[in-house]
């Protein structure tokens, strides 16, 4: 009797090929679907389908060395170090174990899924990708999805280790002392850095739907101008990669949510239908009893957060033109970020870091 294939087998090049090789002989290509079923939510559809790594690997070839993501409007301030990680340059094995000999991928996250010393020293990676060796002072969070924004008046209210998990529960922080390195952590949420050039002042914001909901953004500018006497317009602003509207499909009660929440609620949803190169050609495989509207074929309710964030960010008086929208689809590109949604929940963190040096 034949073995039964194993579990990393079935993942791996080779059966995928073999996958390829049977749609090819039916006249069909195994390629991703444009968007992804359900949501979230509770009592919402899982999502379904995700890029092949086979693909995935072709499409991005894997590195030694970290490669953050930066704003140019960021990258010009003086004193300032910023960026916005990727999953690649690090030395985690546990999500792709089929990757090349001293590969990995760079998990910032103490997550039960990878080593600690795994994050400790792609931590350490990172830090050294931003030319951000010389801070001893760590704003980290443990995030619970909350509105609430943390400020950190002092060196001492920051964390002296950062191969450490963190204490400190919120899903935004802020300081206007330098010397502090400000983190979040996502796998599909929005992260969002602030800088004040005038009053020299810095925020990082964790944004999921929840956060998102609760006006996190809004609400942390708004903080600055209370406990810095920032204003608005002078604020440089920078929305970094998250799961983008081609991808994140929600539930109806989401936009009745935000539709309770925000007047401009219905330029952030778009009906997009689902495509199956699959389900298009053998539609009757896939015929339901249920009732019209209640099947999985159709068109999917999709929610734009990068532009919720941003939106939030011209209402709390930013100006347009210091906002930055890096575009960079996490559940799109699961060879280059870590995608909670795409990867089943499966996957590493990546973090987005802003700080002072003087």
């Amino acid at each position: 009797m034949p073995k039964k294939p194993t579990a990393a087998f079935l993942e791996s090049p080779e059966a995928i090929a073999v996958v390829d090789d049977i749609l090819a002989g039916v006249g069909l290509s195994h390629g991703s679907r444009a968007t992804r079923s359900g949501s979230w939510s509770d009592g919402a559809r899982k999502p379904v389908g995700r890029k092949k790594d086979a693909a995935l690997k072709a499409a991005v070839a894997p590195k030694e060395k970290p490669q953050p993501l930066t704003v140019p409007a960021l990258s010009a301030a003086p004193a300032l170090v910023h960026g916005f990680s990727t999953r690649i340059g690090g030395v985690s094995r546990c999500y792709r174990p089929y990757l090349p000999a001293k590969l990995g991928d760079l998990n910032l996250g103490f997550i039960t899924h990878d080593d600690p010393k795994n994050v400790r020293e792609n931590r350490e990676r990172f830090l050294k990708s931003m030319k951000a060796q010389s801070f001893k002072r760590f704003g980290l969070l443990r995030q619970m999805h909350t509105p609430i924004v943390r400020t950190l008046a002092a060196s001492n209210d920051a964390a002296d280790d950062f191969t450490k998990p963190a204490q400190m529960r919120g899903d935004a922080m802020m300081t206007d002392v330098p010397g502090v390195l400000l983190t979040v952590q996502v796998a599909d949420c929005i992260p969002v850095l602030l800088f004040d050039p005038k009053r020299r002042a810095i925020a990082a914001f964790h944004a999921g739907w929840r956060g998102t909901l609760a006006r996190i953004v809004e609400r942390g500018v708004g903080s600055m101008r209370l406990r810095f006497g920032s204003d608005p317009a002078n604020i440089i602003a920078a929305i970094g990669a998250g799961i983008g509207p081609a991808s994140y499909s929600v539930g109806e009660e989401l936009r009745h949510e935000f539709t309770s929440q925000f007047d401009y609620a219905d330029a952030l949803f778009q009906d997009i239908y689902d495509s199956d190169p699959i389900r298009e050609k053998y539609p009757l495989l896939f015929l339901t009893a249920r009732a019209p509207g209640h099947s999985p074929i159709g068109p999917q309710l999709h929610l734009n957060l990068w532009e919720a964030n941003r939106r939030q960010l011209l209402d709390a008086g930013v100006n347009a033109a210091n906002i930055t929208v890096l575009g960079e689809d996490t559940a799109a590109d699961t060879g280059r970020f870590f995608s909670h949604r795409a990867e089943d929940g499966f996957t590493g963190r990546m973090m987005a870091a802003i700080g002072m040096t003087k």
